[in-house]
């Protein structure tokens, strides 16, 4: 280990010189050079990056004096820190009675005239301290991200285990219609609605803030990512196939500001992942995206970290070599596994052969989960159009 501040600074600027060239990256955007996006780097070169960020960092006060940088630079990429948080505005649509469960149709007010839309699943018996769970959603179609099924069967199996679980739409999807998904600020916008949303399941009766997790898959991974990393208040993080050293998301809602690339540092999603350490995390990959090396270099430099709190067990890697990119069957039985233990969930009535039994969940149809309809118009303050909606995010 480097130890004279003379040699490490003449690293650092051959560190840069060597991975921050723009022309060793396939898929840097000469109109954008402040981005990372896609497949910004090959697998080797990522493999490689992660060995010298080795150089950066070596132990817990290293680590945390990055850690404290790359939050910062999320915050001020994103257009974070001057954000108002006015009083919470709710819209109640409609509750659908399910056995052991309810789902409840929600809109929050984010911002004066746009409506956070969601899915509030919450268990029939409300009188004990709840964990609550956020849940993001990816971009899936045909339904649009939380009307899906796969969607609907994670949060009812937590709701039947507990949980209060709060599921809400990416811009654009569902009944999220005031713009479309690919406002060049869809990053901020997200990244606010997902603090908005936290906001909101933590006003909550019953809520126990000691037990807070998010987790979603692909887009909502990223979701759960960012934030994970800025915000102290969620207590476990499970980002779904989603975890990579080389991709750094691949649409403008996850990479479309300059969150990864500042004035004075660069970084990539496998450190903003490790923000979450101390706090519990899974990752869960396949062998099909670009997750497939979490095993063998992801998983183990956060695992690294970890062990500088002295808890390397809290973070975990299941892997599903055989799958591919989804939040299927197998993987949410990993998901519930990890959150049953580290938020205490009660699984006994659920516990079928040794998994989850996800039987008693009823998949409701997207008119039922609409919060918005001809007999609930979405409210007449409502901003709409891009333009209209960019000019909400002008802080």
């Amino acid at each position: 280990m480097l130890r004279s501040p003379l040699r490490r600074d003449i690293l650092l600027a051959a560190l840069f010189t060597t991975f921050l060239i723009p022309s060793a990256f396939s898929q840097l955007d000469p109109a954008h050079p402040d981005l990372c996006q896609g497949n910004y780097y090959t697998e080797p070169q990522a493999a490689q990056v992660l060995h010298n960020l080795q150089f950066l960092y070596h132990d817990r006060a290293t680590w945390q004096q990055r850690a404290a940088l790359i939050r910062q630079g999320i915050l001020q990429g994103a257009e974070l820190e001057h954000m108002p948080h006015p009083p919470l505005t709710i819209i109640r649509t409609g509750i659908h009675h399910e056995q052991g469960y309810s789902v409840e149709n929600i809109a929050i007010e984010t911002l004066p005239g746009y409506y956070l839309t969601g899915n509030l699943y919450r268990p029939a018996d409300t009188l004990s301290p709840m964990a609550g769970i956020l849940s993001p959603h990816g971009h899936f179609h045909d339904p649009d991200g939380r009307f899906q099924q796969d969607q609907q069967r994670l949060c009812a199996t937590l709701a039947l285990m507990g949980a209060t679980v709060f599921t809400y739409d990416m811009v654009g999807y569902g009944d999220s219609k005031q713009c479309t998904h690919e406002i060049p600020k869809a990053l901020k916008l997200q990244t606010f609605n997902s603090i908005r949303a936290l906001d909101f399941l933590l006003s909550l009766p019953n809520i126990d803030t000691s037990r807070i997790a998010c987790t979603g898959a692909s887009g909502g991974g990223t979701q759960t990512l960012l934030l994970t990393a800025i915000d102290s208040r969620i207590k476990v993080s499970v980002p779904v196939v989603m975890v990579s050293a080389h991709f750094f998301g691949g649409c403008v809602c996850e990479s479309g500001m300059p969150i990864h690339r500042r004035p004075t540092h660069q970084t990539n999603n496998v450190e903003i992942a490790s923000l979450a350490a101390p706090r519990p995390m899974l990752l869960v990959s396949d062998g099909a995206d670009w997750t497939k090396n979490n095993p063998q270099l992801e998983y183990p430099f956060i695992k690294t970290i970890y062990g500088w709190y002295g808890v390397p067990q809290d973070v975990e890697n299941v892997h599903l070599p055989n799958e591919k990119h989804d939040y299927g069957p197998s993987k949410r039985q990993a998901v519930y596994a990890f959150l049953i233990k580290h938020l205490q969930l009660n699984a006994a009535s659920l516990a079928k052969a040794g998994a989850i039994d996800e039987s008693g969940v009823t998949p409701l149809s997207v008119e039922d989960l609409r919060v918005f309809d001809a007999e609930h118009p979405r409210p007449g303050d409502a901003v709409m159009g891009n333009d209209a909606v960019m000019a909400l995010l002008k802080w």
